[in-house]
């Protein structure tokens, strides 16, 4: 696989899991990243970097950005985006 490739595959399984985490988990929280070692499919020691962000106003939708990237070449590595939606106001919640 090329390195591109396993970086990206390891972005988006990484993404994919940023994104499971609850709005009101996150909320909170805001704004907030990590950055942990690991590695890609392929096999290749990588940092992953996490950053959850407001998406335009604090209180609405959730940025989600993952980087992946080898320690030694932080420029050649991939950076994907998603978000996580407002969770709708329940006043029988509340």
């Amino acid at each position: 696989m090329s390195l591109e490739a396993d970086l990206t595959a390891a972005a988006r399984d990484e993404l994919d899991r940023a994104c499971t985490l609850g709005w009101r988990q996150l909320a909170e929280h805001l704004p907030w990243g990590d950055t942990f070692e690991g590695f890609t499919p392929d096999g290749r020691e990588v940092c992953f970097e996490r950053a959850y962000l407001w998406d335009g106003e604090p209180g609405g939708d959730i940025r989600v950005e993952v980087m992946v990237y080898q320690p030694q070449a932080y420029e050649a590595g991939v950076k994907l985006t998603g978000a996580i939606p407002r969770e709708p106001f329940d006043i029988r919640s509340h």
